[in-house]
């Protein structure tokens, strides 16, 4: 028996050998990363760096997509800066981040530590919350636009219902209330996802600490407070730059719910970018719109990493 185990064990040992051995002349085999890595960067100049390119080519021109493009140097750009509806689209898309961070990240966060805590039916909760996120934001803003309708909307008949008919409102078409009910809706659609990328964070704790913090006396939201959030901020600090990135080249859930309107007050930058090529035909000049928003992008990520860096470098030494 013991003969039979160890002639087994021989066998096994020397297949794995010979597999490394495989594995490593597949490796050191110039064909294997270019078969594996051509593929990706030939998507990536086709997908992401050609069209970059191609704007930062049309964006010092004028051209209305059918005739040869018209060097202009940068009169598209000194055009946008005294552009007022491109400057309210660049305020807009700056609304849109700082209800991500301020007011959407921290329901986020709170949510997610509810549920954290939750025993029974933990599963059905995230399920549910997460559910919104895998429609389209086209269905999203439809079915959202029906909630919002003055006459037979669920909004107004629910304020309706609870005796609020003073509050009845037609949210889409007023400028008081058109671009905040599309920010609700974006961040309806969008909380579950990052619920779920905060969740599973705080399941990555381990249980060892948090049980050192009760028996020191933190417990309820001081343990979520002192212990849990310090722990998730590298998550923190993803989703934050994701909802920076995400509230830049919003678009499909404004062209859905308002098109812009009323008389522009809803537009962004992408939807404003999307009406001067596709509407007006200038190409040129919303070519240069786009390389403004990756301009503006890059500038706020930037700063976002230069601000946690030296937070970081305070709170560590």
């Amino acid at each position: 028996m013991c003969e039979h185990h160890f002639d087994h064990g021989m066998v096994l040992d020397s297949s794995l050998r010979g597999g490394k051995g495989s594995m490593n002349k597949t490796l050191k085999n110039p064909l294997a990363y270019v078969l594996f890595t051509v593929p990706t960067l030939l998507m990536y100049l086709l997908f992401f760096l050609y069209p970059l390119l191609t704007s930062l080519r049309y964006g010092f021109t004028q051209w209305n997509g059918i005739s040869h493009a018209q060097f202009n140097g940068l009169d598209n750009f000194v055009t946008a800066l005294h552009d007022k509806y491109f400057w309210i689209a660049v305020k807009n898309n700056i609304y849109f981040i700082l209800f991500s961070v301020f007011i959407q990240i921290p329901f986020i966060l709170a949510l997610a530590l509810l549920i954290s805590r939750v025993k029974r039916l933990s599963g059905f909760y995230k399920t549910t919350v997460f559910l919104p996120s895998i429609l389209s934001t086209a269905v999203v803003g439809v079915l959202w636009s029906f909630v919002y309708h003055p006459e037979a909307g669920l909004l107004n008949k629910l304020l309706e219902a609870i005796g609020l008919s003073s509050w009845k409102h037609v949210w889409l078409a007023d400028e008081a209330t058109a671009f905040l009910s599309v920010l609700v809706t974006n961040a309806w659609q969008w909380i579950g996802f990052y619920v779920v990328l905060v969740l599973a964070a705080i399941f990555a704790i381990p249980k060892d600490i948090l049980e050192a913090a009760e028996i020191d006396g933190a417990i309820g939201w001081k343990q979520a407070w002192a212990i849990t959030v310090p722990l998730i901020r590298p998550v923190l600090i993803v989703i934050v730059l994701l909802s920076i990135t995400g509230a830049m080249k919003a678009l499909d859930i404004v062209f859905v719910m308002t098109n812009g309107d009323p008389y522009g007050i809803t537009e962004v930058m992408a939807t404003y970018m999307y009406k001067k090529a596709y509407r007006i035909g200038e190409y040129g000049y919303a070519n240069a719109i786009a390389i403004l928003i990756f301009v503006f992008t890059v500038i706020l990520t930037l700063i976002f990493r230069f601000l946690t860096r030296k937070s970081e470098e305070v709170q560590y030494g």
